[in-house]
């Protein structure tokens, strides 16, 4: 069968579609086929490549890992059509839907204060947003871009750093009357440190003691699953708290938090990267134009 024989972008779309909606009954009702059709469909392009893409069930799919990685590609392909079609009509303006994931933190303070701009500023295209400090996987959860904070490790994503933030020791007024302000390192053995309470949290805090980078493991009576928990914890009285700088800057300005420590601050910055799968210029439009906007607008 020659190549001009088989519609092999209405197979990728196909394909994708049962990826995206999670089965093939799901897809079929989103493309308007029967469930036959589509199994069919998708069966005539495991023949053609001769790799089999899903492992079938009676509740569900899963890729294989050749299965993924044409998926990855198919989104890829799929994209360029699209945006070759596009761009040859009379109007080219981005649209579509878009899932963005994002930290808690990130998402108060950056991604959701800039949304009513971003829409206003290109109508055409939807927003998914969904805020958590979990890790996910982007194919499984069909999100389009995530924001990722802290050191990032080896994968198939690409990465755009959106900033950069200092961290900072803080805590009330309150709890320092109560409890005395820590003067150096050593001081932390005697006070309760709030911890973040997430898997990917580091293990001690960075310090400098006599000069040299250390690390102090925080212990005390409570651990949040954000930043932003953490800090309304330590605004509360409770105890010390280790923080971005970009998420306390105003209750420090407003004398609910105090720094504390700073002659002993490393100067250990965490970076805040918009991960996506595939190089950027097989990217949709649509997510292109997120990304470029979320660079160009977010200051930390």
């Amino acid at each position: 069968m020659s190549r001009l024989d088989v519609n092999r972008s209405g197979e990728m779309e196909v394909f994708v579609r049962v990826v995206e909606q999670g089965g093939f009954s799901a897809a079929a009702r989103a493309l308007r086929m029967t469930p036959s059709a589509v199994s069919k469909l998708v069966a005539r392009l495991e023949t053609r490549l001769g790799a089999r893409l899903v492992n079938r069930s009676t509740r569900r799919i899963e890729l294989t890992a050749e299965g993924s990685a044409f998926y990855e590609r198919a989104v890829r392909v799929l994209a360029d059509l699209d945006d070759a079609e596009r761009g040859a009509a009379a109007s080219a303006a981005p649209h579509g839907r878009v899932r963005i994931n994002a930290n808690v933190p990130f998402g108060d303070h950056f991604l959701l204060p800039l949304v009513p701009e971003f829409l206003a500023r290109y109508p055409d295209i939807q927003l998914d947003l969904v805020l958590t400090d979990e890790v996910i996987d982007l194919l499984e959860e069909r999100t389009d871009v995530a924001i990722r904070a802290g050191a990032l490790k080896n994968s198939r994503l690409v990465a755009r750093k959106l900033g950069q933030t200092r961290m900072v020791i803080v805590g009330a007024p309150a709890y320092l009357a109560r409890c005395g302000t820590p003067r150096v390192p050593a001081d932390l053995a005697g006070h309760n440190c709030l911890k973040l309470g997430y898997a990917r949290a580091i293990e001690g805090w960075p310090i400098l003691v006599d000069g040299e980078p250390a690390a102090v493991a925080p212990v005390g009576n409570a651990c949040a699953s954000n930043g932003d928990a953490l800090r309304r914890l330590a605004v509360g009285g409770l105890g010390l708290a280790r923080i971005a700088l970009f998420q306390v800057r105003e209750d420090i300005a407003a004398g609910r938090l105090v720094p504390v420590l700073e002659a002993f601050n490393p100067g250990d910055l965490e970076e805040v990267h918009a991960v996506y799968i595939g190089p950027g210029r097989h990217l949709p439009a649509r997510v292109r134009t997120l990304l470029d906007f979320l660079v160009e607008r977010v200051r930390m």
